[in-house]
């Protein structure tokens, strides 16, 4: 992978899960200078971090640079899997659950790069914020996790139950989710930290999202005589003022489980003196607690039926998205556009202890949910594992022109997720 310190993936041992007890509070002293001392250093590193491009597909220079980056902040072990994701590790002395801090590398490209007013790969600091692309989405909380876990590994010496670990995902900005499954395939965590911004607040779930592609098929026949032909636009139109009349479900927490057109094609295009043969139809589904594939497609398959009957020559399809994509270590990811939403029980053990401890280090973290799509569709939706989500910023600058992250979230963010470190590996 470019760096002598990037092991191979390793194998891991399961470990015997325990049980989760009250932790003392290791980081309650000097609070406001420990906030300090975390932002100047988490600061810096998210500031070199933004330095090094890194949009999807183009992660390797960034995780070359991490794998450099892990053992200098006493990562015991640092792997690389086959699609590019890095993890460094800290193990603690004595047998315990496996914490996994997860974030990704990538970022969306710098469409707009002439109307940004700083560089977007210089990696500012001014102001109180550090400026760049990936500054909140989210090179600041990957940045916090790495600070916090040096931080943690210092406080016990190591003598800790458990593992720490610290995933730098890719492709996430593309298939949330997918390059999830090889990092949780490889090291089965107990527990879940997604990195994602929140405002430092305790996110315990958020609706999913799926891509269902409708298609109509017509006979092509000249537009002066299109009644010679099928007109497969027009199909379409009775197939989209129709979906107004399928009843999605709603959720008392998370919302509606909405289905939206986002886009639509047809060929030929363009269409000089023909009618369309074909149309295609982009939707965007929300997805709730428990929807299933094969569940969120029956009402549109029946529907596409009912339409069949009704109208003369219809012919439509539906279908999930699909997706691949070349990782820059060569291996292709693909994926079925379909990704679960998740909701943890607020009241559950592990939520209030972790939310206890927050509040133990002056963070007034609430309970809340995710609006957008995380890779916790992978980990509590598909696999089930206790995930949360705890990050700096607000969700609302990612991916915007002048991108940035205010340095104060930062140093919270890394005491949180050192508080975190303490909580759920007490033993």
């Amino acid at each position: 992978m470019g760096s002598g310190r990037i092991r191979p993936p390793l194998r891991i041992r399961i470990r015997m899960r325990t049980p989760l007890r009250a932790a003392p509070c290791e980081f309650s002293y000097g609070i406001h200078a420990m906030i300090h001392t975390l932002e100047t250093k988490t600061a810096e590193l998210c500031s070199s971090l933004i330095q090094i491009q890194s949009y999807s597909g183009q992660e390797g220079d960034l995780v070359r640079k991490l794998g450099e980056i892990f053992p200098a902040f006493g990562f015991d072990e640092v792997s690389v899997d086959r699609y590019g994701s890095i993890v460094g590790r800290i193990k603690g002395r004595r047998e315990g659950p496996r914490i996994l801090f997860d974030a990704h590398v990538d970022t969306v490209p710098v469409d707009s790069k002439p109307r940004w007013t700083r560089n977007p790969f210089g990696g500012e600091v001014s102001d109180g914020k550090v400026f760049g692309r990936g500054a909140s989405d989210m090179k600041g909380a990957l940045s916090a996790m790495i600070v916090a876990g040096e931080k943690f590994a210092r406080a016990t010496g190591g003598d800790f139950a458990g593992e720490i670990c610290v995933a730098g995902g890719v492709h996430e900005e593309c298939f949330e989710g997918v390059a999830a499954r090889e990092i949780s395939r490889r090291l089965d965590p107990d527990y879940v930290i997604i990195g994602e911004a929140s405002e430092l607040d305790l996110k315990i779930g958020q609706r999913g999202r799926a891509e269902i592609v409708l298609e109509t098929h017509g006979v092509p026949a000249h537009s002066a005589n299109p009644a010679k032909g099928i007109h497969a636009v027009y199909h379409m139109c009775r197939l989209i003022d129709s979906l107004h009349t399928l009843q999605t479900r709603s959720h008392p927490v998370l919302g509606e489980g909405i289905l939206v057109v986002t886009d639509i094609k047809s060929q030929p295009y363009p269409g000089a003196s023909v009618i369309p043969h074909y149309c295609r139809v982009t939707c965007d589904r929300r997805l709730l607690v428990g929807e299933d594939p094969a569940g969120v497609m029956a009402p549109l398959e029946a529907l596409i039926l009912k339409l069949t009957s009704e109208v003369e020559g219809f012919n439509a399809a539906a279908s999930y998205a699909g997706g691949r994509a070349t990782c820059y270590t060569g291996c292709d990811i693909a994926a079925e556009r379909f990704f679960p939403g998740w909701l943890q029980d607020a009241q559950a053990p592990f939520i209030r202890s972790i939310l206890d401890g927050l509040h133990a280090v002056d963070l007034q973290s609430q309970i809340s949910h995710y609006s957008f799509c995380t890779n916790g569709s992978h980990y509590a939706g598909e696999r089930g594992i206790r995930t949360v989500g705890f990050g700096p910023s607000r969700e609302n600058l990612a991916h915007t022109v002048d991108e940035y992250i205010d340095i104060e979230q930062l140093g919270k963010a890394a005491l949180g997720y050192a508080k975190i470190m303490e909580v759920l590996t007490s033993a």
